[in-house]
């Protein structure tokens, strides 16, 4: 190596001709967009804690919106719906979003880079944010199981497909 030379230093010029840039990405921003719990039928529902297993649904949505060149917004929708005896528990609404940057990403990764990859970079914050607002309104936290936004995304996919066979649905239900 010569005097001249920095050693682990990235070259940033354009290359040459043909030459592929690296792919670069990440989160610019995470934030809670909209949060909402309900405890419609306290204190009676908060009297029977720990009386027998709540009936729990759990919906998952992911949207994405082109920010500018090379940004993105996606949004993870959770909402967990409890019940136990008939009776609503708590409903728990979040919108957690990030903004992220792709830049050099190819266009045909671009799609299931947004409603894959992201996803489940802002999924254990949301889980976070959902067992403390469970907690918070009184009852157990709810740790969610981890989501195969993979799954999610081939689900959405098949669904697109003229004359495809409809799979199940995506939303996950937790008992």
């Amino acid at each position: 190596m010569t005097d001249n030379e920095k050693p682990n230093s990235l070259d940033t010029s354009a290359g040459a001709v043909g030459e592929t840039q690296p792919i670069q990405i990440g989160v610019l921003a995470q934030y809670v967009k909209d949060l909402s719990f309900e405890n419609p039928n306290a204190p009676l529902t908060l009297q029977k804690v720990g009386e027998g297993k709540p009936q729990i649904d759990v919906s998952v949505n992911v949207n994405a919106k082109k920010l500018g060149d090379e940004q993105f917004e996606v949004d993870l929708q959770i909402t967990a719906k409890a019940a136990q005896g008939g009776t609503a528990a708590f409903v728990v609404e979040l919108v957690y979003s990030g903004i992220f940057g792709a830049r050099n990403l190819p266009q045909e990764a671009v799609q299931p880079f947004l409603l894959i990859e992201c996803p489940r970079l802002l999924f254990p914050f949301a889980r976070r944010i959902i067992a403390d607002a469970t907690r918070d309104g009184g009852f157990p936290p709810l740790l969610l199981e981890p989501i195969d936004f993979a799954a999610l995304y081939r689900h959405q996919m098949a669904k697109q497909q003229p004359g495809a066979p409809q799979p199940e649905p995506a939303n996950q239900t937790v008992n």
